[in-house]
């Protein structure tokens, strides 16, 4: 064999059928067990069902992460697997400690292939392992569309509720947002607690927020979720009868015009909303005030926005050692941090972490958490962050897009960065390569690929594009000292008899401070 020039080559070895299909069952991420029956399909009985969201390393840390105070601290409170809340004796009340909760997952795969539900599935499981459950099974079921009562059907409703009983579970997860009437209507089937995709989301927010604002913004979400969600329990929160109900047992004393215990309880929810809303308008002056501070001294933002546990946090402190907390967990950050880092040729600008997104982002979650949202669509570019490891990143990709879409951010500047590059596919890699023409191939744990995207970063931002040529006299260094400061790029300094000559590019509003020493000659 002889190459295009004429010299020799070593000859290739020859595939095998089994190479080849291992290839091609690579690239396709195919399935053998993949079915398109009406039947719903189990998940978690084999090695690789595990929820492919959380990452497979066992290194999560780098030098750049700083100590993870954080971390020892969230993980001091998390929950104790194996240990029964049951006392077999009294006196063993203060060592009781608390259960896992037990859960089965149920989706339904209407569109789309058998991979794509299931990947949604484990990311279902990794939601709930997030949240602190353990999960024990789940089913995919082959339905064009839910079913307006419980969702699954009633017939797989009832095989839902058997699995519920011979696993032992006590929540049953359902991977999309459930009307109150399904959600009721599939409770009543399987007898235990029913929460949606939705719900779970709030709940591992809840569990993550440290701030004062995303607390508020979190409560005011888990608020605007809840409300059209309310429902007594028997007759604690019956409505008013009226009209001769005597015979119904209602009698006299329940007719006429009043609130019920559910109105009362709608009102008070409302006004908390309204609270929240205030608070969180309160706190977005101090927002703003740093933006515009930036803005005046004219500093290139740069935000980063990405998937979930794609590595955010990780390549923020790779470029700045911001030492964020780094977890092997889904929205593990939710408050933005904001450092400052340089070029390799001294520019300086902002790198902004911002909460991580997900496939059905609650719209109750991007409302609250717009103020913190509009760091990424008031940014000069966006790094956004790709899991290039996971098994459907492309659906990453268009999910981030999504949301960007929603906060007005999509005619922002973009560089894909397809991170843990160490872990994935090369076949992955080449394929995202082809689809994103800006793009940086890294690997925020072992830093591969670190100088070329600042390298990228320093191309993309906005660069000083007043070109000025200086004369300064000797006694003012001060300026020739402002002119070394990174927004200023000094393309020549020279010393004259009359003081400084310098050829240097600056930005607007520094132009007009120096114009007093500009030459025209």
């Amino acid at each position: 064999m002889t190459t295009r020039n004429g010299a020799s080559a070593t000859p290739e070895p020859e595939m095998g059928p089994d190479d080849i299909q291992a290839v091609i069952d690579r690239i396709l991420a195919k399935d053998p067990a993949s079915s398109s029956n009406g039947s719903p399909r189990r998940f978690g009985s084999g090695p690789g069902d595990r929820a492919q969201a959380l990452s497979d390393l066992d290194e999560e840390h780098t030098g750049y992460d700083g100590e993870q105070q954080d971390r020892e601290e969230r993980r001091a409170l998390r929950r104790v697997a194996g240990l029964s809340t049951e006392l077999e004796d009294v006196t063993e009340v203060e060592y009781r400690q608390l259960r896992l909760e037990r859960v089965v997952l149920a989706g339904i795969w209407g569109e789309g292939t058998v991979d794509e539900a299931e990947n949604s599935l484990r990311e279902l499981a990794a939601l709930a392992e997030t949240a602190g459950s353990e999960v024990l099974d789940g089913i995919i079921q082959r339905r064009l569309k839910p079913d307006p009562g419980t969702f699954l059907g009633a017939g797989k409703a009832e095989e839902l509720k058997n699995i519920v009983m011979a696993t032992g579970a006590d929540t049953v997860v359902v991977d999309s947002e459930l009307a109150p009437s399904q959600r009721r209507g599939l409770e009543d089937i399987v007898k235990v607690k029913v929460i949606d995709r939705t719900a779970l989301i709030l709940d591992i927010f809840a569990q993550h927020a440290k701030s004062r604002e995303g607390k508020a913004q979190v409560e005011l979400a888990q608020l605007e979720y809840l409300l059209p969600r309310l429902r007594g329990w028997g007759d604690s929160m019956s409505r008013q009868a009226g009209g001769q109900v005597g015979g119904a047992g209602a009698g006299m004393g329940s007719r006429g015009p009043g609130e019920t215990k559910i109105e009362l309880d709608r009102r008070k929810i409302r006004t908390r909303m309204a609270k929240l809303r205030r608070e969180i308008a309160g706190m977005k002056p101090a927002r703003e005030t740093k933006r515009a501070n930036r803005r005046r001294h004219e500093v290139p933002s740069v935000a980063i926005a990405g998937y979930t546990n794609a590595g955010k946090s990780s390549l923020l402190n790779r470029l700045t050692d911001a030492g964020v907390l780094v977890e092997n967990a889904l929205f593990a950050t939710l408050d933005p941090t904001i450092r400052r880092a340089q070029t390799p040729d001294g520019l300086e600008f902002t790198l902004a972490d911002t909460v991580g997104f997900v496939r059905s982002l609650p719209t109750q979650l991007v409302e609250a958490f717009r103020s913190t949202l509009e760091e990424v669509a008031d940014a000069d570019l966006i790094l956004h962050v790709v899991d290039a490891s996971h098994p459907d990143p492309e659906g990453q990709i268009a999910a981030v897009r999504d949301v960007l879409t929603e906060v007005d951010a999509r005619k922002v500047p973009e560089i894909v960065v397809l991170n843990k590059a160490d872990a994935a596919d090369p076949f992955v890699l080449e394929r995202l390569r082809q689809r994103e023409p800006r793009h940086a191939i890294v690997s925020a744990r072992t830093g591969q690929g670190m100088e070329e995207l600042m390298e990228l970063i320093s191309q993309s931002i906005p660069r000083p594009s007043v070109k000025l040529t200086l004369l300064v006299p000797y006694q003012r260094g001060d300026v020739v000292s402002r002119l070394h400061q990174p927004d200023a790029e000094i393309l020549r300094l020279e010393h004259v008899e009359d003081g400084t000559q310098v050829d240097v590019m600056v930005r607007e509003g520094l132009a007009a401070e120096l114009e007093p020493f500009v030459t025209h000659g």
